[in-house]
């Protein structure tokens, strides 16, 4: 039998339906092994059930099971983003990647809108909707027949939002989704209570941290939070992180032409990850800035030859680092590309065309 589903989830609200309708606690189980093992999306299609419970449910809770309804889909080399629709009438975007090993990682949304206003963000000018539900979140992974690795890289930071831990817990339980806690990675621009709580509950979750410069005040002009959570405290977190549960820590590195690409940068990075109290625990990942719309006009995307050269800097002076090979610029699918225009006007359903003010981040890759 399984254990209970976490407070305000659907399956919650299923198990209080069923406990009131007088069935047997198995029905709960049939129910979950329909959709996650064989993909049943319509209460009517869960022929474990029997007809009266299936009629039952759907009239409490309508046809279908989850809250998403996807709406538009484009498809590039290796990237497929769909977009969402969800029952409260909020779009958000989803990115798989699938690798030429065969093997896929998920980039998934946590918010509607973003309230942070990173300056390298299109979302960032949209600003914060509200936050995803759990079932939100997890219904972007249960779209997908076969997802080997999650990544909270989408829209919104997810460390602000209270439900990516209820998110974390049904993904990562073996009932549920059964995704392994190493499998998952939640990338943040540095919200200190949340890395705190996601040390605490789920340390064997890979944590990133957007960096960007490690100058303080240079790092303030991208990200504005870090005026409230510096930088100092937020790697001390991620010392913590790394003790706890043994992993490593991922430090994004955002690089622009002519910004944060200077020798002096690459020392200040270096010096910084030095510092560590675990340091061959710390892994840099130099991203290419991508233009987006609704980001600062003065950032410029630097050359592949300048982004090794950053990389090449960073491994002479002693630092993991690689380069990110990012996928789905095409379909601005990219760091820092993914739409938001949808929060704000009606577009045309069947294809997600043009740019207009997008997510934080999408799924990007780290070259091994």
């Amino acid at each position: 039998m399984y254990p209970n589903p976490p407070l305000g989830t659907r399956y919650a609200h299923l198990q209080e339906f069923l406990a009131r309708a007088g069935e047997p606690a198995y029905r709960l189980n049939q129910l979950v092994r329909a959709v996650h093992d064989r993909g049943v999306r319509q209460f009517a299609d869960v022929t474990d059930l029997p007809l009266r419970l299936r009629r039952a449910l759907a009239t409490e809770f309508g046809p279908s099971f989850g809250p998403l309804t996807p709406v538009a889909t484009e498809r590039g080399a290796q990237v497929e983003k769909v977009l969402f629709q969800s029952a409260r009438g909020a779009r958000i975007e989803t990115v798989l990647a699938t690798y030429r090993a065969g093997w896929t990682s998920l980039c998934v949304s946590s918010q509607v809108g973003c309230g942070l206003g990173c300056t390298f963000c299109a979302t960032g000018a949209v600003g914060l909707v509200r936050n995803l539900t759990a079932d939100e979140i997890c219904d972007q992974v249960l779209h997908f027949e076969r997802v080997d690795s999650v990544a909270f890289m989408g829209m919104g930071e997810a460390l602000a939002n209270p439900h990516t831990f209820t998110a974390l817990s049904l993904l990562t339980d073996p009932h549920y989704h059964g995704v392994s806690p190493r499998r998952v990675t939640v990338s943040t621009v540095g919200f200190a209570p949340g890395m705190r709580r996601l040390t605490r509950e789920f340390p064997h979750v890979n944590l990133t941290l957007s960096v960007h410069s490690a100058d303080e005040d240079q790092r303030a002009e991208l990200i504005p939070l870090q005026r409230r959570f510096p930088l100092a405290e937020c790697l001390e977190v991620l010392d913590e992180h790394t003790v706890t549960g043994g992993r490593k820590a991922y430090l994004a590195y955002l690089l622009a032409d002519g910004y944060n690409d200077s020798p002096a940068h690459v020392q200040a990075l270096a010096d910084l990850v030095a510092a560590r109290r675990r340091p061959e625990l710390f892994h840099v990942s130099v991203i290419a800035y991508n233009e987006a719309a609704g980001a600062r006009p003065d950032l410029r995307r630097p050359s592949a030859a300048g982004v090794e050269a950053f990389v090449a800097a960073l491994r002479a002076a002693g630092v993991r680092a690689t380069r990110r090979q990012q996928f789905g610029r095409d379909l601005a699918a990219a760091c820092g590309q993914l739409h938001a225009r949808y929060l704000t006007r009606n577009v045309p359903i069947g294809r997600t065309a043009g740019t207009g003010p997008g997510g934080r981040t999408s799924l990007d890759i780290t070259e091994r």
